[in-house]
């Protein structure tokens, strides 16, 4: 299906507007569409209970924002925010998508702000990311019952994060991973996949953003190929968690998204493929500005909530939901 109305609306708009693209841009001045972005999205919804903490990180600190629903959660729901690793933050658009999905899933949300190349360049959003996972696990008490689920879940960069979160919590035998959740993640470093290269795709994200953020991210090229940039590589994927993984129609990193949810699937690992139709990248974090930011988020607050339903009367694990299956919405 064509790319859906509003969106191609608020490209037009942009397209109106004289400031550079993000690949024409510093790191600074592509900041400075975050606040404007939030303005258009509003705030969130009210929840139960916030927390704001600072972790201390390789180097330096970071922070995470504890959102907890009203009454009894669920689950608990590690959250890694997307922007190509350089863009994003807590305190933005990702507040308001934190709260929701702490509401539609009766879940504790835990917002990780992990720090930003190129200032702090890769391993430390990785490394940053780890801290709060172990952290998560080690306070799983104080933010829902005992043995409710562990969820990683994330967005473009985020959703490479988590992707790597649950390799590292495999091969270091750290906290138990339940479920992750991918939408459009970065899974390979690979620029020259069909759908890195199809003009239609070329909108809010593009192959040259993409080339600014890898750059910004990890300079040396022959590095991305590691597992820990490009989960796609890894040497396995058997024993990670069950997973949805959720592509857009309209978005360079569509292949390497489908790519590796039949990765995941040939290693045996339960798979839900999931794709927005009429979609570009980024629209998930665009509340209140694009449709189809509310139907992607109630996909995977469903997705979410029919898991941990199917846990709970099991009492087992999460291979009982929906393995395998494939959906999509306008």
């Amino acid at each position: 299906m064509p790319l859906e109305p509003v969106s191609h609306a608020f490209l037009a708009q942009l397209a109106e507007t004289d400031g550079p693209a993000i690949h024409e841009s510093t790191p600074a001045i592509a900041r400075m569409s975050g606040p404007i972005l939030a303005g258009l999205s509003g705030p969130g919804p009210a929840v139960g209970a916030v927390r704001n903490l600072r972790l201390d990180g390789e180097g330096g600190r970071f922070r995470v924002r504890v959102l907890a629903p009203e009454g009894t959660s669920r689950a608990i729901i590690v959250y890694y925010h997307g922007g190509g690793w350089v863009l994003g933050d807590i305190d933005l658009q990702y507040d308001h998508v934190g709260r929701r999905l702490a509401n539609a899933t009766q879940s504790t949300v835990v917002l990780v702000n992990y720090r930003k190349a190129p200032e702090h360049p890769f391993p430390t959003a990785i490394q940053d990311s780890y801290t709060a996972l172990e952290w998560v696990a080690e306070h799983a008490a104080e933010l829902a019952p005992e043995g409710a689920p562990l969820i990683v879940a994330g967005d473009s960069a985020g959703g490479n994060i988590a992707a790597v979160m649950t390799l590292w919590a495999r091969d270091k035998a750290g906290p138990r991973i339940d479920q992750q959740i991918l939408i459009y993640p970065v899974t390979d470093c690979d620029t020259n996949t069909a759908s890195y290269l199809a003009p239609e795709n070329q909108l809010l994200l593009g192959r040259d953003t993409m080339l600014w953020f890898w750059g910004h991210y990890l300079a040396d090229e022959a590095a991305r190929t590691h597992p820990d940039a490009s989960p796609l590589r890894a040497a396995s994927h058997t024993g990670l968690p069950p997973a949805l993984v959720y592509v857009a129609q309209y978005d360079p990193l569509h292949d390497e998204g489908v790519a590796y949810a039949k990765a995941l699937e040939d290693a045996g690992v339960p798979v839900t493929l999931a794709e927005a139709e009429g979609q570009m990248h980024a629209y998930f974090q665009m509340a209140n500005i694009l449709p189809g930011q509310e139907a992607g988020l109630n996909l995977v607050a469903d997705h979410i909530n029919r898991c941990v339903a199917a846990r709970d009367t099991s009492y087992t694990s999460y291979t009982s939901c929906d393995k395998g299956s494939v959906s999509s919405h306008a």
